[in-house]
């Protein structure tokens, strides 16, 4: 099935000079690029992506990682958007990552592992329409 799915080189990522390899990553695995931006977000806008773990005690340090300098983010298009991104950039802990991965190949740790996939299909959704309201209609809607 094509789905759609938010991607995001992370601060650390991006710091590291890493975005076009990542890039190549995701199109290697056969994902579409559908749309790409560098933005630096503030806290209020890393505490509403992260909303779901806001419980968790790592949460603050998410939301200080994530808005502490530039990141990248996509939209992504194939088949099996999600999961297919979730395998390129591997474990969330990179000790743990498959050789390959993208967090194996640059992750620093559980927090600084330089990419986010989203974890599902309905949670891409609510990516996206934050992370790209601009696309809304045409991504979200067919």
């Amino acid at each position: 099935m094509v789905e759609k799915t938010l991607a995001l080189v992370k601060p650390d990522g991006v710091e590291g000079n890493h975005v076009g390899e990542i890039l190549n990553d995701y199109e290697q695995a056969g994902l579409k690029i559908l749309a790409l931006k560098m933005i630096h977000v503030n806290k209020e806008f890393a505490r509403q992506h992260y909303i779901d773990l806001k419980d968790k005690p790592f949460y603050q340090e998410l939301v200080d990682f994530i808005s502490r300098s530039p990141l990248v983010a996509m939209i992504l298009e194939g088949e099996n958007a999600v999961d297919t991104v979730r395998r390129v950039n591997g474990a969330t802990d990179p000790s743990e990552a498959v050789e390959g991965t993208i967090r194996f190949k640059y992750g620093g740790g559980k927090t600084d592992n330089t990419v986010h996939g989203s974890d599902s299909v309905e949670h891409a959704k609510r990516e996206i329409s934050m992370w790209f309201p601009e696309f809304l209609d045409s991504y979200l809607n067919d």
